[in-house]
């Protein structure tokens, strides 16, 4: 009798652990991954018996390495980025789609005369040496544009002392900076990638295909507490910031409230689906319009379906 109710104990401890799951995002910390911090600070996770570590990247690490050596169960990239690793024959699938819009551009400076895209022709443009380079050099290469691409990590101080002509930018991130830096708006020309007919989502979750199927559970719940996480900021911006800043200071990465504010509410704004869909889903269309980019780019190593490469996290109910 003894014997059984230890058997009973025992399992009814294991049935109380909590999974685990690690997630990396695709940068140091900061506001572009505010709802998976608020998720863990407000026990969002915790609640579905969730263990979630969130390890950040070193410069010299490449996210998707990580995934492929299963040293992470789940990171976040840009569809362009994941697309393209699929048809390269890497093994992962997009299990929820937090961007729903593009927020890259160029910027320049009015006193550069670049006024319309053929002024590119012959300029040094600054593109990140980390990633995330895939959309800008196709809008440069569909335009028949000769430039001049110049490899940098985050800063933007180049741009500001002269050294190019044209940066390559996130509207909530770089773009930000520069203007922090001390140069006006209206010192600055902005050329949208979206508005060329290059709006293709960024930030998705992936996992690899043989996670997803031995860790469905865990990653559902993921799914659905992150998105909680999300609506949450969307809710309570102060506390996000709050919480951001606290893990940017934990990370030792500096932290600015104001930037961090800007960041935030910018990416607020891209997570709103512009679709017939719900927060968090990849549409059809947006799948289709970034494969066919990739497709007439020649960037595109295998075919594939949507039903392929993108398969939801469901909520749990």
């Amino acid at each position: 009798m003894y014997r059984i109710f230890s058997i009973v104990i025992l399992i009814l401890l294991a049935l109380n652990l909590n999974s685990q799951i690690v997630f990396m995002p695709q940068w140091y910390p900061q506001a572009q991954f505010a709802g998976y911090y608020v998720a863990r600070e407000k026990g969002f996770y915790e609640e579905l018996n969730l263990d979630v570590q969130i390890t950040h990247p070193v410069s010299s690490q490449n996210v998707l390495e990580q995934l492929k050596k299963d040293n992470v169960d789940i990171v976040s990239l840009f569809l362009i980025s994941g697309l393209t690793a699929y048809s390269n024959g890497i093994d992962l699938v997009n299990v929820g789609q937090l961007s729903q819009k593009s927020s890259l551009l160029f910027v320049t400076k009015k006193s550069g005369g670049i006024l319309n895209i053929n002024d590119f022709n012959n300029k040094k443009v600054g593109i990140w040496k980390s990633g995330f380079d895939e959309l800008p050099r196709i809008f440069v290469k569909n335009n028949n544009l000769n430039v001049n691409w110049i490899l940098f990590n985050s800063s933007v101080n180049l741009f500001l002392m002269g050294g190019i002509d044209i940066l390559t930018v996130t509207y909530y991130n770089e773009y930000d900076q520069i203007i922090n830096s001390g140069i006006n708006e209206d010192e600055l020309i902005r050329f949208f990638l979206n508005d060329y007919g290059y709006n293709v989502p960024e930030d998705g979750l992936y996992s690899k295909s043989s996670t997803l199927k031995n860790k469905k559970n865990e990653i559902e719940k993921f799914y659905q507490a992150s998105f909680r996480g999300w609506l949450y900021a969307k809710e309570n911006p102060e506390e996000a910031l709050e919480i951001v800043l606290k893990i940017m200071k934990e990370e030792h990465v500096p932290g600015n409230y104001a930037h961090q504010k800007w960041m935030l509410e910018k990416m607020l704004e891209l997570i709103v689906p512009e679709d017939k869909v719900s927060y968090g889903e990849l549409s059809r269309e947006s799948f289709q319009h970034a494969y066919d980019i990739l497709k007439d780019a020649g960037n595109l190593n295998s075919d594939f379906k949507y039903e392929d490469f993108y398969k939801s996290a469901k909520s749990i109910k």
